[in-house]
């Protein structure tokens, strides 16, 4: 499931920051930028358990309970997670900067992030929630390990305070690719690479705001994330435009105006 692609984004987001001012840093940082994806890789695959989405496809290939069986993809999982924070452990930084990326994977990954988020994601399941509880849900399924990312960067170039800035411009980067992500359920398997129209019954912004709602939101998104990038540092800004550029507006595809209007119609009628 590692091998198998997807868009590291998290690890692009961390290397992006270090890039921007101490390059010489980021073969080092390569290390930690890798256990944040297999972190994030481990969420994937207990996402699709039958217990959770019951999916049979991740990243165009098979999920690995349907490949092998449920308790090796319990254990991969599991595998992942641990060996996340091992190789962070080991990278080539100094021991303070070593306890401060771990800490922030572990609190945002774990029972005050991303595992917090899914637990109310599975409670709730069936259950309609207002938008405040579900940005709350999804700022800590997806927005934290996002901006967690983010703020590792800066931990490594030791720009702690800019390591909280960027770490609250995560949150509202992660609030963004979830409801592109809601949207993206729309589309054919093919398209997106794993399970679609699964969350029919799951908390999301399609089904609270309807399609509509849920690209002005979007918009909204995209318009404060595009103005606070223009205010970072150059450095930083020019990096990370390079990894986010294409994905501010993803929701946005030719010939989409006129699918929402038409499922507008469906919705008002």
């Amino acid at each position: 499931m590692v091998q198998a692609g997807g868009k590291r984004f998290r690890p692009q987001l961390l290397l992006a920051v270090v890039k921007a001012y101490q390059p010489l840093l980021l073969e080092g940082a390569k290390q930690v930028a890798y256990g944040v994806e297999l972190l994030h890789t481990y969420s994937l695959i207990h996402d699709d358990l039958p217990a959770m989405d019951n999916a049979d496809l991740r990243r165009g290939h098979p999920t690995l309970h349907t490949t092998y069986n449920e308790a090796t993809a319990i254990l991969v999982g599991d595998g992942l997670n641990t060996h996340a924070f091992y190789l962070i452990a080991t990278a080539p930084f100094s021991s303070e900067i070593r306890v401060e990326l771990i800490k922030t994977l572990g609190e945002n990954g774990g029972l005050e992030g991303m595992v917090l988020g899914q637990a109310i994601d599975v409670e709730f399941e069936g259950k309609k929630l207002d938008l405040k509880q579900l940005k709350f849900l999804h700022t800590h399924k997806t927005g934290k390990l996002i901006a967690a990312s983010l703020k590792m960067g800066a931990i490594i170039v030791n720009r702690f305070q800019l390591g909280e800035e960027l770490y609250r411009f995560g949150l509202e980067l992660g609030l963004l690719f979830q409801i592109q992500d809601d949207l993206l359920d729309l589309e054919e398997s093919k398209t997106t690479g794993k399970t679609t129209g699964l969350d029919w019954n799951k908390n999301t912004f399609v089904t609270l705001l309807g399609v509509a709602g849920a690209y002005r939101e979007a918009e909204g998104l995209a318009d404060r994330l595009e103005e606070w990038l223009s205010r970072l540092d150059k450095p930083v800004q020019k990096e990370l435009k390079k990894v986010i550029g294409k994905y501010l507006r993803r929701h946005r595809r030719e010939g989409r105006d006129k699918k929402v209007n038409k499922r507008e119609q469906r919705e008002e009628g």
